[in-house]
Parts: C-alpha cells; structure tokens; sequence
C-alpha cells in the first residue's frame, strides 16, 4: 500500500484502515503495509483476514525493498499454502520472506545488510492468529484497556526482559530501536507466535504499528485515539500526533475493528 491513508474495504464483520507517512526527518518511506482477503468464499472462510505492517533497513532502496519483498511473501505463502493451520502458514510465510530477502541482497550487492521487522496477524472466524519479528507492534485494545501482544526484538527489549530495566525506562530508552532480530538479517530465527490463538469479541480492536508511532506515542494516547474515532481517523490522528512529536522516523499503523 503506498503513502497515504485510506479505508481499506473488507467483508461483513470488521472495519479496517491504513495509513503510511514519511515523517518529519526521513526522505523516504521504507515502511510497508497489507491487507487481503481471498476472493473466494469457501477460501474465506479457512484463511480468513490478513494484515501486515513491516519495517524496512538497510538504506532506502534497501529497506523499502526488504519491507515489500515481506509482506507480499508472507501473502502470497498465506494464501497458497494448504496448511489447515492458519498459525503454521503465518510461520512458513515469514521463512519464506527470510529467504527471500537474503536473495534478493545477495543478487543485488549494493543492498547488502538489507532487512526488515514484520509483524502479521490473521484473523479467522473469531480467532486471533500472529507472528513477529523485530520491533513492529501489535495491540489489543479492548475496552479501556490496551494490551501490546507482541514484544520487542531489540537490545533495549532484552535489557527489559533480564529485569535490567523497567518497562518505563525502556520505552524511552535512546538504544530502543536497535534490533536483535529482523527477516533478512543474520541466522533465519523462528518468528513469535502465541501459544493458542485468542478469542476476539465483538468491538475488540488490533492495531499494527512501526517503530516510527509507538515510539512518540505512548500505549495510553494510542487507546483513546482509537476507541475515540473511526478506524480511518483514527489511522490520521496518529500519524499527525506522532508527526506533532516530531515524527522523527517513518509512521506506519493499521488498524482493525470487529463490528
């Protein structure tokens, strides 16, 4: 999906929006973000929904192809693969984008060190299905309360796991966004996935985000622009307010709501 913001149209049952923005310090965008659904009803229902947002480095050029060359690999193997799990076909997908990072840098040398985060959710019937790597996000916010499923794959995030640091401290950390794990880069490493998928309720909403929102935009700011608007203004208001707060990197979110 390119730069922009724009309601994204969708079956029966959720409402969804995305948006992409540059930013107020970078000149180009390496983030990327996606959302399908099969065409077919049969398939529909099996597969169900798909949403992706990724994180591109490695130098313009790099970083926007390694964050393309993710989400549409982790599509195209979600959809193709016959795997009755949808946990399993979100797993092989992020294989496949790893392998084909690493071939696409390893043909074009000038990319080299090319890579990307991802994190991808599935959503079939009322079941939430995930996996990431690096430092996207993604949140359940349900309520009053805004819950962050996955966790991040970065230098500060393992610091804040070892109980070196709290999780205030770690969110303004200024070594926060150095990774410890990304598709392309490094040893091929198993994405996080939940142990069981979770029960969705009706008015649940997911959000997915990039580093460049989450942060300059704290968890409880993120609740209440969401709860508080419809998906798509929801999407704009915090690219603007991320931007307001000096929209140091690349902002990209999606966000999804059952109705």
């Amino acid at each position: 999906m390119p730069t922009g913001q724009a309601q994204i149209r969708a079956r029966e049952g959720i409402e969804v929006a995305g948006a992409s923005d540059v930013g107020c310090q970078r000149e180009n965008n390496e983030d990327s973000l996606l959302y399908w659904e099969p065409s077919d009803e049969a398939d529909f229902q099996r597969k169900g929904r798909l949403a992706i947002v990724a994180d591109g480095m490695g130098g313009h050029e790099g970083g926007q192809e390694a964050s393309r060359i993710a989400t549409e690999t982790i599509q195209h193997t979600y959809a193709a693969d016959s795997t009755p799990d949808p946990q399993s076909r979100l797993v092989k997908g992020f294989q496949q984008a790893h392998d084909k990072v690493i071939q696409y840098a390893t043909q074009h040398l000038q990319l080299r060190g090319m890579g990307t985060t991802a994190t991808a959710l599935a959503i079939v019937g009322n079941q939430l299905y995930f996996a990431h790597i690096g430092d996207s996000r993604l949140y359940l916010i349900r309520g009053q309360e805004i819950l962050r499923l996955t966790r991040d794959h970065s230098y500060v995030g393992r610091l804040f796991e070892n109980g070196v640091i709290s999780a205030e401290e770690a969110e303004v950390h200024p070594q926060r966004h150095i990774l410890t794990a990304a598709l392309g880069t490094g040893p091929e490493i198993p994405p996080d996935t939940p142990e069981r998928p979770i029960l969705l309720q009706p008015t649940d909403a997911l959000m997915l985000c990039s580093d460049g929102l989450w942060g300059v935009v704290a968890d409880p700011d993120i609740r209440q622009i969401v709860t508080r608007n419809t998906v798509a203004d929801a999407c704009q208001r915090l690219i603007d307010t991320a931007k307001q707060r000096g929209g140091p990197d690349n902002i990209t979110v999606m966000v999804l709501r059952l109705v």
